[in-house]
């Protein structure tokens, strides 16, 4: 996607938006077993499913800008919802969705879009939302040449100078799990966030998964993921979104329920995302 799109989708998914269970994140009505016969939805073009993500499409969600390729966390989630549909992947086509159209209201050109959208209430209003797919984690980031890149678990951080924008699950994870000796840093955008980082104001930044790959990989190379930790009960959820009110919302539910009871969705996790930054857990 243009960089300025992925900036401003980075900052949607830092803001604290109101969370929802996992029971409730589809909006559209439960599918039949007669409703999702496989292979026979009611898609855009019939025998076919149509997927949209933004352009370019980066890792580790997607890999080589190429969609199509089933590498990269998202491609492979997508590919699997896909299979689970009854649409192999030769029967899987793609679209580019840019992320803000993608989340607006009117019509779609996609069956399904992913594209690391948060489930929330705002959004639902324009939108329909699978079952969450992917449950984001709070993250620490900080300098590579930082102290606190040494960090193994929470008691190292205790001491550290944090910071986090004002509002969001973020600052509640300073605040409430690592509990820090010194007052945390809070800005009022992730902008500002950012520039401490970087001329040493503060010795790490909490951030969401999704942002913390993105700062670490295309603004803030010289920083570093450090760690994460385990998802929230309520934790904020990726969904696949459809268009409002879509006939496939509860077939494509069922599908990423299916693939979250197998444990299909927890191995891709491991294989695409997990690994590919090789965070610890902290603890």
């Amino acid at each position: 996607m243009p960089i300025a799109a992925l900036v401003a989708a980075a900052a949607v998914l830092t803001a604290c938006a109101p969370q929802d269970s996992k029971s409730d994140a589809a909006s559209g009505a439960a599918g039949t077993a007669a409703g999702c016969a496989p292979g026979a939805l009611a898609t855009r073009t019939a025998g076919t499913l149509t997927v949209g993500t933004d352009k370019p499409a980066y890792d580790p969600w997607f890999s080589d800008d190429k969609p199509e390729n089933g590498k990269g966390f998202e491609s492979a989630v997508a590919y699997a919802v896909a299979e689970k549909l009854g649409y192999p992947k030769e029967k899987v086509g793609w679209v580019v969705a840019p992320f803000n159209k993608a989340t607006s209201p009117g019509a779609k050109d996609f069956d399904f879009d992913i594209n690391q959208v948060s489930v929330s209430d705002e959004r639902k209003q324009a939108v329909d939302f699978s079952s969450g797919y992917y449950d984001v984690r709070q993250t620490v980031i900080a300098l590579k040449n930082s102290k606190a890149a040494g960090a193994r678990s929470i008691a190292d951080l205790k001491g550290a100078k944090l910071g986090a924008q004002v509002g969001t699950t973020s600052l509640d994870t300073i605040t409430n799990t690592i509990k820090p000796s010194t007052q945390p840093a809070v800005f009022d955008s992730n902008d500002l966030a950012k520039a401490a980082l970087k001329n040493g104001q503060i010795d790490a930044l909490v951030v969401d998964l999704p942002t913390a790959f993105y700062i670490t990989g295309a603004e803030v190379p010289e920083a570093q993921v450090v760690g994460q930790f385990e998802a929230a009960a309520q934790a904020e959820q990726f969904g696949l979104v459809l268009d409002k009110g879509s006939k496939l919302t509860g077939c494509v539910s069922q599908a990423v329920d299916a693939l979250r009871a197998d444990g299909t969705l927890a191995k891709l996790e491991k294989q695409w995302l997990s690994d590919a930054v090789s965070a610890p857990v902290l603890k």
